[in-house]
């Protein structure tokens, strides 16, 4: 087989140099296998830290202890409660009051004092305007509306049918005496006589002769 070998370069033995060719090519083919890229295109590297807070992880841990461990203990205490069904006689038999009862009644007593003293500032102070002479003034407003005005105060005001009654029954019943002597003459429509007075036409008529 080495005889047909056609190697690069001349020898005087094909055997070896087919060898030594060989071996070259297998130390290259290592050297091409183990060579470094020039440019690194490996991924970045990755950090635990970034990805899982340890910190976090052992404050939770500690914490679960914490809480188990006084689960545990009050547990315990709970059992032994139960089981020994305690050991003091703690029944106080006393009456239940207010905290606070004597604090509210100081409370109160100053709200009513307060109110008292404002009470009696109130009913002592003296009015800037008084009342009497409101109404005073008042009066005299409802005067002067009476004597300005066409009609009385209180033409609106509808009247009892037993007063108008009672007005019309007076009216009738005056005597003869309150009427007057020489009443006026009656005005009547176009074409009515004028009732004269006697005493005036009788002197007119001694005029006359005279």
């Amino acid at each position: 087989m080495h005889k047909s070998y056609q190697s690069t370069l001349p020898a005087s033995n094909r055997l070896l140099k087919k060898k030594w060719d060989d071996k070259y090519y297998d130390e290259h083919r290592i050297l091409v296998r183990d060579a470094r890229p020039s440019i690194d295109t490996r991924p970045p590297q990755t950090y635990m830290h970034l990805h899982m807070k340890l910190k976090k992880l052992q404050l939770q841990e500690e914490r679960t202890a914490t809480i188990e461990r006084d689960n545990r203990i009050l547990l315990e205490k709970m059992s032994n409660t139960m089981r020994t069904t305690g050991q003091i006689d703690n029944r106080n038999f006393y009456i239940p009051r207010s905290l606070n009862q004597e604090k509210r009644r100081r409370e109160l007593l100053r709200v009513s004092k307060e109110n008292g003293t404002l009470a009696k500032r109130i009913i002592d102070r003296k009015p800037i305007l008084g009342r009497e002479d409101w109404q005073k003034s008042s009066q005299q407003n409802n005067a002067y509306l009476n004597n300005i005005a066409k009609y009385d105060a209180n033409w609106h005001c509808r009247k009892p049918a037993s007063a108008s009654k009672k007005e019309e029954s007076e009216t009738t019943e005056k005597p003869k005496s309150e009427e007057p002597e020489n009443p006026p003459a009656e005005k009547k429509g176009v074409g009515s006589l004028v009732k004269a007075n006697p005493v005036a036409s009788d002197k007119a008529t001694t005029d006359k002769k005279k």
